[in-house]
């Protein structure tokens, strides 16, 4: 911004304004006010907030409340914000307060900037920019639909996407045997195949957990204004502003029946929060089963080898590390931690406002953002390209000791552990010592411990 100033008023008094500035004196004084982390509001949430500026005052022009030509105006402005432009107008921190009320004003004051300077009106923030709405119900509204675009634009598509990786890599792999582990010890064998379809299914049932709290989300406080009762508002207008989101975004948006739930309490981010805490669990486990899996390539299981893609080690030639696992888990923490914040944030709603809109906004966009782009790397730079060392995995299930469970029903579980005892003490593979140990007969009992049939 430029150094040159000019003179601005609110309510409050005047006060001086970067000469540049779309903005005005309320930006301003929050702008003085909350120097606090350098973190400004997701680009996400003020293109959703914009967007509601402008569906408001097409809303509002269709319904007499403004002038054809200033609503036309307004809606102008406010998607050349939609769409990216402006954005350095747009700098407060999002430690602020609880309302976002200070974020509201930034966008009245530049739209109205934008507007006036484009039809030669006079164009006022709260007046008409701000006209049949509140930061208490705008705001909310603007965490409902930036958390549902981002959702049905990058998250959704980047874990079916995902999921398509994980399940043509189990159909490739589908014949290859391996040692099934509990407890991090040898168990019953299963294949590659059926081991990454309990991955895929988990992506899954988070992909419906998504999209069953998406219906949820979609439900809009607009028109509650101040406290839920609508005052000031046309009891009209959220179904027509409703209308102009979808047109806009393809995503179908309804008025909430109960405007007082969505305003005073934030019960829907939360539950979207939960869902993103649930696939970073899920993402999580999927990373730590391959960074086991690639661990080695000597000393540790060695199943497979990950694709190398940066050297390991500033002091340690040739060392590689499972770095992409490592990035995602990494993700999944944030991720986690996020959520606490906005559980403590949810609950921080007292009466008719909730007052840690901000934060929420901040989290829950950036858990979306993250388990997007990390979903999508997961696919392609470590699951995809991953081959399997055939041999290594041969040599652990023909000594694996456990295959003699498959013995239990004909020759009971304590003649049973006895074989696997010796088999693992004298480091032979099973069926060698049960030919020794039964009178079972060696066809037989090659059919009985074959891994092939016990999977």
């Amino acid at each position: 911004m430029s150094r040159k100033t000019r003179l601005e008023h609110d309510s409050m008094g005047e006060l001086k304004v970067p000469a540049n500035a779309l903005y005005g004196a309320q930006t301003q004084r929050a702008l003085e006010n909350f120097a606090i982390s350098g973190y400004t509001m997701p680009f996400e949430f003020i293109t959703a907030l914009a967007l509601i500026k402008a569906a408001v005052a097409e809303a509002n022009g269709v319904l007499g409340h403004l002038e054809k030509s200033r609503a036309t105006s307004i809606v102008n402005a406010a998607e050349q914000v939609a769409k990216g432009q402006w954005r350095e107008h747009f700098p407060l921190d999002v430690f602020q307060t609880g309302s976002a009320t200070s974020s509201n004003m930034n966008a009245n004051e530049v739209i109205a900037s934008l507007a006036s300077k484009s039809s030669k009106l006079e164009i006022h923030p709260n007046d008409h920019v701000n006209a049949g709405q509140s930061s208490n119900d705008v705001v909310p509204s603007a965490i409902q639909v930036s958390a549902n675009l981002v959702l049905h634009k990058n998250l959704l598509p980047a874990l079916k996407q995902l999921q398509k990786t994980i399940d043509k890599k189990a159909r490739e792999l589908s014949k290859v045997i391996k040692t099934g582990r509990t407890h991090l010890m040898d168990a019953m064998p299963l294949s590659f195949g059926q081991e990454l379809s309990g991955w895929s299914a988990q992506i899954g049932s988070c992909i419906d957990r998504f999209e069953d709290s998406s219906k949820r989300l979609r439900n809009l406080p607009l028109g509650g204004t101040a406290i839920g009762t609508g005052i000031n508002a046309d009891p009209k207008m959220p179904r027509l502003a409703c209308r102009y989101l979808k047109k806009q975004t393809g995503v179908t948006f309804d008025e909430a029946k109960n405007k007082f739930e969505s305003i005073a309490a934030q019960d829907h981010v939360v539950e979207l929060s939960g869902q993103c805490n649930t696939l970073a669990v899920c993402l999580m486990k999927i990373s730590n089963d391959l960074r086991w899996m690639n661990s080695g390539p000597l000393a540790g299981l060695g199943e497979i080898e990950l694709k190398a893609l940066q050297p390991g080690s500033s002091i340690m030639p040739g060392k590689v590390n499972p770095v992409l696992p490592e990035a995602v888990a990494m993700v999944c923490a944030q991720v986690m931690g996020n959520h606490t914040t906005i559980t403590i944030a949810g609950q921080s709603g007292n009466f008719q406002l909730n007052v840690m809109l901000p934060v929420i906004a901040h989290n829950i966009l950036e858990s979306l953002r993250l388990l997007s782009t990390a979903s999508v790397a997961l696919a392609d730079k470590a699951i995809a390209g991953f081959t399997v060392r055939e041999d290594r995995i041969a040599e652990a299930l023909d000594r694996n000791p456990i295959l003699v469970t498959a013995l239990n029903p004909i020759i009971g579980y304590e003649n049973a552990a006895a074989i696997a005892k010796r088999a693992y003490k004298e480091k032979r593979p099973v069926l060698d010592v049960a030919i020794e140990m039964t009178d079972l007969g060696a066809e037989k009992l090659r059919k009985l411990l074959d891994p092939k049939f016990l999977i």
